[in-house]
């Protein structure tokens, strides 16, 4: 029996993954270059597994230095007024609403840092339906590796089991199963593009399925 639901952060409860992904995409065509869905997707929902850096990779796709043309700062601002501008994704309010009513115990666990995932779960007027908030801060290792799902799960006090996680990201999903906690993967604009580790469910949103019935499916 599901007892307590996991949710990550980026691209599943807020998309703030194609806002940057645009960003860089953006800056990369006007040095002439490719941001490759490939390449990024080696870094969303977790950095545990890879070392890329887009910055890294157009210096070396260039032959050219680009500290100097403030470029992160200028990705940062840009996806930032997208991101501000975003609403939660397509049922994320009604699942967490629904859970409450039945009772379900919540947590997020998210590779960013706190004061990143808090004050945004703050500003959209989340973060007080969560009992607990895992980020990069409270384990060693991010995703692909399964510290953030367990460290949830043990806070919420139930089994893995007992738990089921809500992602975005092949990073993520592939977290979870390392957890041994079921997953529901439901990608968004950038990561659907993506190959994914299998998951006990697939959604295009959220919203496509209500969580009784969900529950219900992988009771």
């Amino acid at each position: 029996m599901i007892k307590a639901l996991i949710f990550d952060f980026d691209g599943l409860i807020l998309d703030t993954e194609t806002p940057e992904y645009q960003a860089w995409q953006n800056v990369y065509a006007e040095f002439g270059q490719t941001l490759t869905i490939e390449n990024w997707g080696q870094i969303v929902g977790g950095t545990a597994a890879s070392d890329f850096h887009p910055l890294t990779h157009l210096e070396e796709l260039t032959g050219r230095s680009l500290a100097d043309f403030g470029l992160e700062s200028r990705v940062r601002d840009e996806s930032m007024q997208m991101i501000l501008a975003a609403k939660p994704r397509p049922g994320v309010l009604e699942t967490i609403e629904t859970a409450q009513r039945l009772g379900l115990r919540l947590a997020v666990a998210s590779s960013s840092p706190h004061w990143w995932v808090d004050g945004h779960l703050q500003r959209l007027g989340l973060f007080h339906y969560f009992e607990t908030v895992q980020c990069s801060e409270d384990v060693s290792r991010t995703k692909p590796e399964p510290e953030l799902f367990l460290a949830a799960q043990s806070k919420l006090g139930v089994g893995t089991h007992e738990a089921l996680v809500f992602e975005d990201s092949p990073n993520g999903v592939l977290a979870a199963n390392r957890a041994g906690i079921r997953v529901v993967a439901i990608p968004n604009p950038v990561t659907q593009n993506l190959d994914f580790p299998p998951a006990s469910l697939r959604l295009k949103e959220m919203s496509d399925l209500p969580l009784k019935e969900l529950l219900q499916k992988l009771s």
